[in-house]
């Protein structure tokens, strides 16, 4: 084999260019042609005169019953010549397809056997890949219509690949985008499922991606949200809506959205970003967006759901931070219905009145009506067991470190040298009341006094549970609504859903690599945070048509399910001297078996390739 350099022009544009091709020499019918065995492509980085090395370490893995001495080449040389030979032998004829593979476990016909006599101790086990991860992610992709949308965008076939890296990059070993990149490389097996060389791909076209997502977020949103309400045959009656931040990592300075503030991670020393998701009550995301990282909560809500497109009268769902008057009055305003925790407010509840319901996690729960004077509004108190021992030992503790204070300051009295200055004690209680969680309200302290009044003799005090407080009802909370139609049961199961949403959020940290950002541009920020929402709605449609058969494990464990398999190539020397090389996946075990069946996927993705050389 030896490489050709070749003069081309593009057809479309008349531009001349070199393109360079791996050869080998073929006598047919009594004349030497030249093959093309591999399309090197216009930008070969292997100098002119490390090409015969590069030539002859290929043809040594090709055949490596040949090998009598290793052949000494560079770090650079030896990995251009393993890559190209896992090029040709994935290019190879197709020995068994996936549907034949499906096709034998399901009892029918095969293709005929091909039976080969070679050395079973020249054994070689080389190039092994993950595949499983892959296999599933590019079924969600292509099911959600995603290969679809960017096919109709005109997105052409180099950057579809970089989107799908991305992607599915974040899906199996999530990380920032040049990790992605090393992985699609050395470790993933997507670039044979798709046909792409990734390691003829520079990094940079991962960013690129990610500008082109961004270009078009809302069409393609818009696009996998109504696909997913077809497949899956969604209601749009209930929407749901949060917001959660991460974190930079470097100050981010070229980002204006990059700002400093309360970090729900505890990593307020960094710059923050939030993001916004839009939800409906299965799990699918219908809208998202980016914010500063010190955005104010409420004040997001209408730039969210304005434009959305809910039916009117849908129900949205929020938590405390997010329901504010202002906010409510802009959903009735716009024909919306709402169902969210009621800020502040007394609480109340008459077991009397309440009804019970058993939770998922087998705990009673008491839950009581209450319509509003004006009859437009019901609140709905929630009175949970678990919940009142928390906050009774919440309470208890403050309780405990507020009297604790106060006699420490008591105790002073009696010393010669401790603080009896009237004006300083008070000052001394009111940062004892600042630091009290609350507790301090539940209690009288009085600062008795000589005649001057400047000096103070004795404190005394009084525990005195101001009604309507966690002091007096303990475990209650309450929801407000206007939906009144709905039963104690209902209004309850359908705001939990949020807590969905909360572990939306956990999986998109966690299990999504969400976090950190290293991106310092607000365009490639956002970038990040849209491929880990798309890759959420990859795992969502998959845990969704799981679920339907029974398996109902979280991504993290999927993920640990579908790594296992891997494609392999198998290298046997031959009788006849030629080596025999065959590439497929490994067998998938019970459990991914399991998820390949309710998937309705083959179970040896990329099917058998077959190379004699």
């Amino acid at each position: 084999m030896f490489i050709r350099q070749t003069r081309t022009s593009n057809k479309a544009t008349g531009e001349g260019y070199v393109t360079y091709r791996l050869v080998r020499t073929e006598r047919i019918g009594g004349k030497v042609r030249q093959i093309t065995v591999l399309n090197l492509g216009r930008h070969f980085p292997i100098k002119s005169e490390d090409w015969p090395i590069l030539c002859s370490r290929l043809e040594q893995l090709l055949n490596p019953q040949a090998l009598i001495m290793p052949l000494e080449c560079s770090e650079s040389i030896e990995r251009a010549a393993q890559r190209y030979h896992a090029q040709l032998v994935a290019r190879a004829p197709m020995l068994v397809s996936p549907a034949d593979e499906a096709a034998g476990s399901a009892g029918e016909a095969r293709p005929p056997a091909d039976f080969q006599e070679v050395d079973v101790d020249s054994l070689q086990m080389t190039q092994p890949r993950s595949v499983g991860v892959e296999h599933a992610g590019l079924h969600a992709a292509s099911e959600l219509g995603l290969i679809e949308t960017l096919n109709d965008l005109g997105v052409n076939g180099v950057m579809q690949a970089s989107i799908l890296g991305n992607l599915i990059g974040r899906m199996g070993q999530p990380g920032s985008e040049l990790a992605t990149w090393n992985w699609l490389q050395q470790h993933s097996a997507l670039g044979e499922l798709i046909d792409v060389d990734f390691g003829s791909m520079s990094h940079m076209s991962l960013y690129r991606a990610s500008d082109v997502l961004m270009k078009h977020r809302e069409v393609i949103e818009t696009r996998l949200f109504r696909t997913a309400q077809t497949l899956f045959d969604l209601q749009e009656t209930v929407t749901l809506y949060d917001l959660s931040n991460t974190y930079f990592e470097g100050e981010a300075k070229r980002n204006p959205k990059a700002r400093r503030g309360r970090s729900k991670e505890k990593r307020s020393d960094c710059p923050l970003v939030t993001l916004g998701l839009v939800l409906d009550g299965s799990g699918f995301v219908r809208r998202s967006e980016t914010f500063a990282g010190n955005v104010s909560e409420p004040g997001t809500l209408a730039s969210m759901l304005a434009g959305l497109g809910a039916p009117a009268g849908a129900l949205v769902v929020m938590d405390a931070g997010i329901a504010t008057d202002a906010n409510v009055v802009w959903l009735v305003e716009h024909g919306y219905r709402y169902l969210v925790v009621r800020r502040g407010g007394r609480r109340q509840f008459d077991a009397t009145r309440s009804v019970s319901i058993e939770t998922a996690g087998e705990e009673w729960l008491h839950l009581q009506k209450e319509l509003s004077p004006d009859g437009q509004e019901l609140c709905l108190y929630c009175h949970s067991p678990s919940r009142q021992l928390k906050e009774e030992a919440m309470l208890a503790q403050s309780c405990g470190r507020f009297e604790a204070g106060l006699q420490q300051m008591s105790d002073g009295l009696q010393k010669p040298r401790s603080e009896k200055n009237h004006d300083k004690l008070l000052e001394r209680l009111g940062r004892l009341k600042q630091k009290s969680r609350g507790a301090s309200q539940h209690y009288q302290v009085r600062l008795v006094t000589e005649e001057s009044g400047k000096t103070v003799t004795a404190i005394t005090w009084q525990k005195v549970p101001v009604p309507g407080t966690m002091a007096t009802h303990p475990g209650v909370y309450c929801l407000r609504t206007n939906e009144l139609a709905w039963d104690e049961e209902k209004l309850w199961r359908t705001y939990t859903m949020l807590t969905d949403l909360e572990s939306v959020f956990r999986s998109l940290k966690g299990e999504l690599g969400l976090r950190p950002i290293y991106h310092h541009k607000e365009v490639r920020s956002d970038g990040h945070l849209f491929i880990t929402v798309l890759a959420y709605q990859c795992v969502q449609f998959l845990r969704v048509k799981l679920k339907a058969a029974g398996i109902t494990d979280s991504w993290a464990t999927l993920r640990d399910i579908l790594s296992v398999q891997r494609r392999v190539t198998a290298t046997f020397s031959r009788r006849d001297g030629h080596s025999l090389h065959v590439r497929k996946a490994t067998v998938a075990e019970p459990d991914l078996l399991a998820i390949y069946r309710a998937l309705g996927i083959s179970a040896a993705p990329g099917g058998t390739r077959k190379l004699i050389s």
